[in-house]
């Protein structure tokens, strides 16, 4: 079965690309809690972590939450911090969130240093990475146990052809499977990587990184971290910055429809940047090119086209890859280079790039488990279960509303998750329903107008949902935008965020 993770994030394999940095090698496990596992809620709070030196000046440590925070004495989990400690004097802590669901900022933090935030923050602040609740080297969940499992739902191909019931039929039995392995192999934090309690857990680790108020900077998902926080702990709020915002009101149907018009808007960016080179594959105007795309994603399956390692490539993988490329121009290139290496039968760029958006290392092994994350947050936070249309018509419905890509991400997304929650082992979490976070201290709303994975729309939505809200907007390509160098969002951010100051108008940079 072929699906993939859906870009609600920036995962850890593009997060690099806000910092422009390049990979460190991997730093030393976190330490352990020392004593008991508190059994309430004030023993978690009060906990004392211990930290421990790790690689290239970084330190390390492990919290513990609980399982629930509604029933703290039932067990326990890990969750695994890093810090990058302020290069001058440190004001307090500023948590980082990279994304999600399923993004690491342990990998984030340690990978990027002091390059995971702006000189003048990491001059003046300590920058704390951590892994939230199920995430990589905090107690995991964890589904498939064998790589190749993972492979099978992540690349393998079906019997009957996408887009017909007898597919739907073949895909309801796997994710019966999948979250019959996940329930079975993670228990009960299988039912609490909601982002209510990823945001009692941030609360908790305010509490002993020994800040009054969280400062806190969460790109794409993470913003969705930060809003929750902010509803249920407004007066908690210290300085907060939410990039590449999540609009908490919008259905999870909706938010994908809208994600996938928005790849649409900046794969036709990509065509008309590439039809002004000279190696274009495409051909004609912009919308001539967006045909011959939908043409070579209406063909491929029929192609046969098998990589070196016997993956046979088939549309949605070929969207996958087409996604990967599209979160920054930076991309673009590789992304021609794919097409024209496609257009030889050579798929072998194609599964690069998808492999890189999946965490799939060249040996076959995954780095993360994001995406067993990404399917277990979103069935117990979303509400596709809800929805009351077969997968089939809400296909359709994205197809018009995104009608390059649209159709064939579904294939590895909306299908899968629509049809994955409806069979999940657990219940809905209950989140809030309203977020004016009223009382907060005034939170920095980041939109790009041409983001292609959360729309400036939801920008817009959220800085007017928030009582203190202020919208903070970058014309221009690319997901999130803070701390890659445009100084215009780099300087006003820097200034909220080391003085105070709150801009008196959006900068429209």
């Amino acid at each position: 079965m072929n699906r993939h993770r859906a870009a609600f994030a920036i995962v850890c394999s593009l997060a690099l690309v806000l910092s422009g940095c390049t990979f460190l090698p991997p730093a030393p496990s976190p330490s352990a809690a020392p004593g008991p596992t508190p059994t309430d809620k004030a023993g978690f709070y009060s906990q004392v972590l211990q930290w421990t030196d790790c690689e290239g000046g970084l330190e390390c440590a492990t919290a513990k939450a609980p399982i629930d925070w509604d029933a703290p004495s039932d067990g326990a989990i890990d969750l695994a911090l890093v810090r990058h400690p302020a290069t001058g004097t440190a004001q307090g802590s500023l948590l980082l969130n990279p994304g999600g669901p399923g993004g690491s900022g342990w990998d984030y933090v340690s990978q990027s240093g002091e390059a995971s935030a702006t000189a003048a923050v990491a001059e003046n602040f300590d920058i704390v990475g951590w892994d939230p609740r199920g995430v990589g080297r905090s107690t995991q969940v964890v589904c498939y146990t064998d790589p190749k499992q993972t492979d099978e739902t992540l690349y393998g191909t079906y019997d009957n052809a996408y887009n017909t019931q007898g597919w739907i039929d073949e895909l309801i039995t796997e994710e019966q499977s999948f979250a019959a392995a996940c329930e079975k192999n993670t228990g009960e934090l299988l039912g609490n990587v909601d982002t209510a309690s990823n945001a009692k857990d941030m609360d908790m680790l305010r509490e002993v990184l020994g800040d009054d108020k969280l400062n806190f900077l969460g790109y794409s998902y993470g913003t969705y971290f930060g809003t929750i926080y902010a509803e249920l702990f407004p007066d908690k709020v210290g300085r907060f910055v939410l990039d590449g915002a999540v609009d908490p009101l919008v259905s999870d149907f909706e938010s994908l429809k809208f994600q996938m018009a928005g790849f649409d808007s900046a794969f036709r960016a990509y065509l008309a940047d590439c039809l002004s080179g000279t190696d274009c594959f495409f051909s004609g105007t912009v919308d001539d090119a967006a045909a011959q795309a939908r043409s070579a994603l209406d063909n491929v399956d029929a192609q046969g086209f098998t990589n070196a390692d016997g993956r046979v490539l088939d549309s949605a993988t070929l969207a996958t890859g087409i996604l990967s490329s599209l979160y920054s121009e930076s991309y673009w290139p590789e992304l021609t280079a794919m097409f024209a290496s496609l257009a030889e039968g050579d798929p072998g760029l194609t599964f690069t790039s998808a492999d890189s958006y999946n965490s799939r290392n060249a040996d076959g092994s995954y780095q993360s488990n994001s995406y067993e994350v990404y399917v277990a947050a979103t069935c117990v936070d979303g509400d596709f279960v809800d929805d009351p249309a077969s997968t089939l018509d809400r296909i359709a419905e994205i197809d018009v509303a995104a009608p390059i890509l649209g159709k064939y991400a579904t294939y590895d997304d909306f299908a899968v998750l629509d049809t994955a929650c409806t069979n999940w082992p657990f219940p809905r979490a209950q989140l809030p329903s309203s977020f004016t976070a009223e009382g907060a201290a005034p939170i920095l709303v980041i939109g790009t107008t041409n983001d292609p994975a959360t729309p400036y729309a939801s920008a817009v939505s959220l800085a007017q949902q928030l009582s203190s809200g202020v919208l903070i907007s970058y014309k221009g390509e690319g997901h999130t935008i803070y701390n890659q160098g445009v100084a215009c969002i780099d300087d006003v951010v820097d200034e909220y965020f080391v003085n105070g100051t709150v801009p008196a108008a959006d900068p429209m940079c």
